[in-house]
């Protein structure tokens, strides 16, 4: 029996999948040259190339094994028609427990559950590799195994919190929906967004890592001094415990209206040689606050969820697609996990993008730091963070230009050294 709809989209994830392997390899080839990149001769050094060379080669042979992995599985999955089968199965278990596989609600996260079960154990082994090999020999993991374990269990019971309820709400909304679903369902996931960006670092956050104020001292009254100079309403400035599980550096600030903190990565700190280098990492961060990019980006975000909802809508009352993927009903949380399927292309090219406005956020963010006089504090921070996370020293073009958010080092430390990058929009 012809199934034109599977058949459409296992071709469009074929494609997408030949596309980004070609773009893979470039990269790959890329990643094992065998010298700097002539911006960064002198400036990075021989041992320091050398490391990362070797990490990113190992961590990109990795990827190739995931996404095809990744892409059998997936293909297997629709083409095999596991789906309806799983979802037959489900059904089943939820009335050998004594409840209404009737109810959509109970049917759709008995479905997730398994499904979430499902997705845990076939991302173990690669989670395992990664942390305990790939990170571990590029010494950069600091975890133990128990450790490891004990966040996953604490990510799994919030699922088993949090989950439920979010996807009984969605499923209940579609069902009493009507003409005006898509304002619904974009009304409850903006309220759950502006929800978890207030609870996430407050509640949740602090499971797995500890944050303490940052000390009294020169880098406290600096970064104080900076925040004080821009209006910036910053009410806390946080040191995390990153080195805990990663040598990994990082920055970041969160918070609504007046109430914003800072958070630095306590390997930032370790990594920079001054209190300069890392007060230029924050006046780049404040710099996106400053230009309203969180803003855009949210607001973008929230433009591209009500339109996906808005696709929903048309084709969730499709009988034809349902059974072209084996279902002779029309399940809601079906209904939406096949839509992601179908949009796969599109999702992939708005993420291009969306990659685009992110990196022309990074160059505003490094000439606004640029203008404040940070520029050579700047540079040499992103230098000493590229060093020390062994980021990727050569970089092909095209595999950039589609996957990257940031720009490379290279393009960074030209655009800051460019007399008009102030103007780079």
């Amino acid at each position: 029996m012809a199934r034109p709809y599977l058949e459409a989209v296992l071709g469009c994830m074929v494609a997408v999948y030949i596309f980004e392997t070609y773009l893979r390899i470039r990269q790959h080839r890329a990643l094992k040259l065998p010298t700097l990149p002539k911006p960064l001769l002198g400036v990075i050094s021989d041992e320091k190339f050398k490391r990362s060379r070797d990490y990113t080669i190992h961590r990109s042979y990795f990827r190739f094994v995931y996404e095809d992995v990744t892409i059998l599985m997936d293909l297997a999955i629709l083409y095999f028609k596991v789906l309806p089968w799983f979802w037959k199965k489900s059904g089943k278990l939820v009335t050998k427990v004594g409840l209404n596989a009737e109810n959509e609600i109970i049917h759709g996260l008995a479905f997730l559950a398994g499904a979430t079960v499902w997705l845990q154990i076939t991302d173990l082994p690669f989670s395992l590799y990664s942390t305990f090999v790939i990170e571990a020999q590029h010494g950069f993991n600091k975890q133990t195994i128990w450790l490891f374990i004990r966040d996953m269990v604490k990510a799994i019971l919030l699922s088993i919190i949090l989950g439920p309820p979010i996807v009984a709400a969605i499923i209940y909304i579609v069902q009493i929906g009507g003409r005006y679903l898509v304002i619904y369902l974009w009304g409850f996931m903006f309220v759950l967004a502006l929800l978890m960006m207030t609870i996430y670092p407050i509640v949740i956050a602090p499971l797995f890592n500890k944050f303490t104020p940052l000390p009294e001292g020169v880098l406290r009254v600096k970064i104080e001094n900076l925040a004080a100079s821009l209006k910036f309403p910053l009410k806390k400035l946080f040191v995390v415990d990153g080195s805990t599980r990663s040598s990994h550096s990082n920055a970041y600030m969160y918070g609504f209206f007046k109430n914003k903190r800072i958070v630095l990565y306590d390997t930032l700190i370790q990594q920079c040689s001054n209190e300069d280098e890392i007060v230029s990492v924050i006046a780049h961060e404040l710099g996106h606050w400053k230009l309203n990019h969180v803003l855009y980006s949210f607001l973008a975000g929230q433009l591209l969820m009500f339109l996906q909802f808005g696709g929903y809508t048309l084709v969730r009352n499709s009988k034809d697609l349902f059974k072209s993927f084996g279902f002779n009903d029309q399940p809601i949380i079906i209904g939406l996990i096949i839509f992601q399927y179908a949009i796969m292309p599109l999702q992939h090219l708005l993420n291009y993008c969306f990659n685009l406005v992110s990196r022309a956020f990074e160059y505003q963010a490094d000439a606004f730091a640029k203008n404040l006089g940070y520029a050579p504090q700047l540079r040499a921070a992103l230098i000493k963070l590229q060093e020390e996370n062994l980021s990727a020293m050569n970089t092909d073009p095209w595999y950039s230009a589609y996957h990257y958010s940031h720009p490379p080092l290279v393009e960074r430390l030209q655009a800051l050294e460019d007399p008009d990058s102030e103007q780079r929009k």
